[in-house]
């Protein structure tokens, strides 16, 4: 049984001014179904220039920018104080998933690798959803595991355990950097939200700290029932990392 993953990468900075024949300055609201950036101004010009002596990064509008201190107290105001030195990139070590044939009872794993380099003043998030659950074209479906229920009931927000071999179903685990705190061990799962039922994505990685690299893994597991039908079953999960500054 195969099914694959991809990764949609998004990270949107944009703001526009536009003024009036009165003189009046009006801004653009921005947002879409998928982002909102609230900012009280914005730089109007940028750029990096150098020579063979020198290298320069500037940015022009911020208002009373510069240091400011008293005796308690230090105000660092400015586009350059929030200038990072560490690009944001977002990769994954492998993005086509391949959980071999299954066999009734008996649980399989893949893994994935999430590394995130992060060095704003603000924080990063990386999230997923399924498009789909796992089915085949004509429409069988592996549910998405509720894990070993009971007490142990996971959800789309909350890690339980799931290590019956007759609890049934498609989830994934966490472990590493930046995870969220209900990942306890590697026999914690949750199910992926679901695009088609209106679920909101999972946030699965979230930080402030500063690194060239934040890694996690991702580990995928299904586990089917006896009168599960037969077929090649895939989906498609997505990520989404986005910082913030």
């Amino acid at each position: 049984m195969r099914f694959f993953v991809i990764t949609r990468f998004l990270v949107v900075a944009s703001f526009l001014l536009g003024m009036t024949s009165e003189g009046k300055v009006h801004a653009i609201n921005m947002e879409s179904t998928r982002f909102i950036i609230e900012s009280a101004n914005t730089s109007s010009a940028a750029g990096d220039k150098s020579s063979s002596g020198y290298k320069l990064s500037d940015t022009i509008g911020q208002l009373a920018a510069g240091q400011f201190s008293s005796s308690g107290y230090v105000v660092k105001a400015g586009f350059q104080y929030l200038h990072s030195v560490i690009p944001f990139r977002f990769s994954i070590s492998d993005i086509n998933i391949d959980l071999g044939s299954l066999l009734p009872n008996t649980p399989s794993t893949a893994y994935t690798v999430l590394t995130v380099a992060f060095g704003s003043a603000g924080q990063y998030q990386v999230t997923t959803i399924e498009e789909s659950p796992l089915k085949t074209l004509s429409g069988n479906a592996i549910v998405d595991t509720s894990c070993n229920g009971g007490t142990e009931t996971c959800t789309e927000s909350t890690a339980k355990l799931w290590d019956s071999a007759s609890a049934y179903g498609f989830g994934y685990n966490m472990a590493g950097n930046d995870i969220p705190a209900d990942f306890t061990s590697s026999s914690h799962f949750r199910p992926f939200p679901d695009r088609l039922l209106a679920e909101a994505p999972a946030v699965i990685m979230s930080s402030s700290n500063v690194s060239t690299s934040r890694q996690a893994t991702l580990t995928f597991k299904a586990n089917i029932s006896p009168i599960q039908p037969a077929g090649s079953y895939q989906t498609v999960v997505s990520f989404v990392a986005t910082p913030s500054y």
